[in-house]
């Protein structure tokens, strides 16, 4: 099998947190003097990087630490009431057969994260669940992870729903899946250039079949 471990983004990836988080912000807002997001402007938010994002709503990027530190927090609160992506638990029930582990490397907070795959009956899939609080800290926990299970770079899977997910994994070395149903676009996503390209939970499958050499 080529791929031995396979680590998860949380937000979009694995849990529909969108709205949740756009609500979040908007809560937050206030407090920052920075504007609200309307549901409006979310397909237009999908195409643009982290960098663009934070210049187009004006967020001061010294803000970004406090931000997601208070929006994780709140987040605790309705984390029970939030869903699997559609399809996505079937998936991963499947996919970790063909692995050695499964992991998640994410923004959220690792408690937010152990309730919810707890509530949906899949903590036990998950050997690990990490998480860093800067949004472009990722590529150093990666390298970390592949050098705690002394894996090769080809051994090593990230799948992510954000264009930072695959700079992330392109900048520590190692193959990534981008999945479409997440924050950021298709579109976006496929100029990334990312190993593969998921548009449902369903094609994950694909990467394990004699035909793709996974």
């Amino acid at each position: 099998m080529k791929y031995r471990v396979l680590v998860f983004d949380f937000d979009g990836t694995i849990a529909d947190t969108m709205e949740e988080a756009r609500r979040i912000y908007n809560e937050l807002a206030p407090d920052y003097g920075i504007r609200e997001v309307g549901e409006h402007e979310i397909a237009e938010l999908r195409h643009l990087s982290l960098k663009q994002i934070l210049l187009k709503l004006e967020i001061p990027k010294r803000r970004v630490p406090s931000i997601i530190a208070r929006g994780t927090g709140m987040m605790r609160g309705n984390i029970e009431k939030l869903q699997v992506i559609d399809g996505m638990k079937e998936a991963l029930v499947e996919m970790r057969k063909q692995v050695d582990r499964f992991g998640i490397l994410t923004s959220n907070a690792t408690a937010n994260v152990d309730v919810f795959l707890r509530n949906h009956g899949l903590r036990d899939l998950f050997e690990f669940v990490s998480s860093t609080s800067k949004l472009t800290g990722k590529a150093r926990h990666l390298r970390a992870i592949r050098k705690t299970f002394s894996l090769h770079a080809e051994e090593m899977l990230y799948i992510g729903d954000e264009l930072r997910d695959v700079k992330a994994a392109q900048k520590a070395g190692i193959p990534h899946a981008a999945v479409s149903w997440g924050f950021n676009s298709r579109e976006s996503l496929e100029a990334a250039r990312p190993t593969y390209l998921i548009d449902r939970p369903e094609d994950f499958l694909r990467l394990f079949s004699p035909a793709s050499g996974g």
